[in-house]
């Protein structure tokens, strides 16, 4: 075969392979027709793609429902369990999750066993609305029949809820209402009705823990007067006088009688007092005690409030505030005198309602008692700390949930000693639960070494302490970030952050004509200021 010969046979093969991939490409080519002709097309996740083919840019939330296990079953596997609590007085919102969050001291305590302490430490900046969550918890609680007791309101933030729930409102101020350090409340009938049921020992538990509680009280006001606590003698003096007035004196008895008891000098004083025999020497013993009782009866710097018999007794079946907010906040100590005596005399009449319903002559009744503005008595002087932390040790054993509420860490530590700041730092590592607003993120530090905090929670809390913007739409300052926003915090566990949300009720209550704006605690803020504006329709300044 020749060279021409083979290079024609290479030549038609190479033809023939060609035409032949090319017929397979064409094979397949229309094979993709006919199945792309066959196929039903449908449109993407967001739609049919492309110019006015109705493509969705932004996905819409699927709507969710809640309902029980036995409600749901048929739809799984779409349900998902929830995420935090359903046991307690509703909150808001999670803020990551969307759930319910339900929660309060005393439920998680009581009925879902998450706290082994039923009380809990609120911390936040102003106006974030640490009185609302509590207000909300206090609300709630009412109805699962707790009975909220708030301990004096400076601002006040309680009184219209207390006077919607039908509560007690007792004012306190000067020349408005006085309360009666060495009033017994109700112990003394409680203890009455005790021995007549044959409680002997209890009558005499009721009538020893009402006079522990008077004593603390006289201390606490001569601790404030002085800025220091008295003396071990002092403090034998005071408790033996008590003892002769409960003993001699006829009804119930005032700091004046305190006072001309020590003044008179009975045998049962002097003997205390070690005088001696030398009623000179008694005199001099007890002359900065009997200056101290002076300005505490002749209306020295904590005025008269304390001197006189009480105009408003607690009761101890319904809601009770005490009002307190006419006291100027320039007044500090006044404040943390206040502050301790409605503090007294609310545990003592919780005191007198534990013993009488563990002897049955009473229905069982729990109270949630709120300490607001705790950083005020603390700094009133030395020695103050360790009274405010006799009262807050016992909330579990006398069946009362507690919320202590205060601005920051800080004024905690801003106390003088440093066994008093250890102490005051044990009030929030001693809480079943710390709730947390925003906070500045110096707090960070002395918050993580009560409690421990990751450094997202941290970040969160920060964040909400950011200032509102402006609106130049409205011209007027929005919601700040972080108002209604908090972290529920139980020990080590990851922390709950919540939106709280109020109800078109608590915003406005209607009660009998007249409405009460529970949640405005800036009602004096809502009208303008007028100076000298001219009716020019009467012609008279207005």
């Amino acid at each position: 075969m020749t060279r021409e010969t083979r290079a024609q046979e290479r030549h038609v093969r190479r033809r023939v392979e060609k035409e032949a991939a090319l017929a397979k490409r064409r094979q397949r080519q229309l094979e993709r027709v006919i199945a792309r002709e066959a196929r039903v097309e449908r449109p993407g996740p967001r739609g049919w793609m492309g110019r006015a083919r109705g493509q969705a840019v932004y996905v819409q939330e699927a709507a969710e429902w809640r309902a029980t296990t036995v409600q749901v079953c048929g739809l799984w596997p779409f349900a998902v369990g929830a995420g935090t609590p359903m046991i307690g007085v509703p909150l808001g919102r999670h803020l990551m999750n969307g759930s319910t969050v339900c929660c309060d001291p005393i439920s998680w305590f009581q009925r879902a066993k998450l706290i082994s302490n039923p009380s809990m430490f609120v911390l936040g900046k102003p106006g974030l609305g640490k009185s609302t969550v509590v207000r909300r918890m206090a609300t709630g609680l009412a109805g699962y029949g707790v009975i909220p007791v708030v301990l004096g309101d400076l601002k006040p933030d309680y009184v219209d809820l207390i006077r919607a729930l039908g509560g007690q409102v007792i004012t306190l101020g000067r020349g408005r209402g006085y309360l009666n350090v060495l009033d017994p409340g109700e112990a003394t009938e409680a203890a009455m009705r005790l021995r007549e049921a044959g409680f002997e020992k209890e009558a005499g538990q009721v009538i020893a823990d009402a006079h522990s509680r008077r004593h603390t009280m006289v201390s606490a006001l001569l601790t404030i007067s002085r800025s220091a606590p008295p003396t071990d003698r002092e403090e034998t003096i005071l408790d033996r006088a008590l003892k002769y007035l409960d003993a001699h004196h006829v009804g119930v008895p005032v700091l004046a009688d305190l006072l001309e008891v020590i003044q008179q000098g009975p045998a049962e004083l002097r003997e205390v007092a070690l005088d001696r025999g030398d009623e000179t020497r008694y005199k001099a013993i007890t002359e900065d005690l009997e200056a101290s009782l002076i300005g505490l009866v002749g209306g020295g710097r904590l005025g008269e409030m304390f001197s006189k018999q009480t105009t408003n007794p607690m009761v101890r079946d319904r809601a009770v505030v005490y009002d307190v907010s006419s006291l100027d906040d320039s007044d500090t100590d006044l404040q943390a005198a206040a502050l301790l005596a409605c503090w007294s005399a609310g545990f003592g009449t919780v005191n007198v309602a534990t013993a009488l319903a563990d002897a049955g002559l009473e229905p069982r009744r729990h109270y949630f008692v709120v300490l607001d503005e705790l950083w005020r008595a603390l700094r009133a002087g030395r020695g103050m700390v360790d009274r405010v932390d006799a009262l807050t040790r016992l909330n579990r054993q006398r069946g009362v949930g507690m919320a202590m509420v205060s601005h920051t860490m800080s004024d905690l530590e801003a106390l003088a000693s440093e066994e008093d700041r250890m102490k005051a730092k044990g009030f929030v590592e001693r809480s079943g639960m710390v709730v947390c607003g925003g906070l500045p993120s110096a707090e960070m530090p002395l918050l993580t070494s009560a409690v421990p905090f990751s450094s997202a929670e941290q970040q969160l809390m920060v964040g909400w302490q950011d200032p509102p913007e402006w609106d130049p739409a409205s011209g007027r300052e929005i919601a700040p970030p972080g108002r209604g926003k908090f972290l529920i915090k139980v020990g080590g566990r990851p922390g709950i952050p919540v939106n709280v949300e109020l109800t078109a009720v608590e915003r406005e209550w209607v009660t009998e004509g007249t409405t009460l704006r529970v949640n405005n605690t800036n009602t004096l803020w809502e009208e303008q200021s007028r100076v000298g504006l001219l009716d020019r329709a009467e012609g008279a300044a207005v």
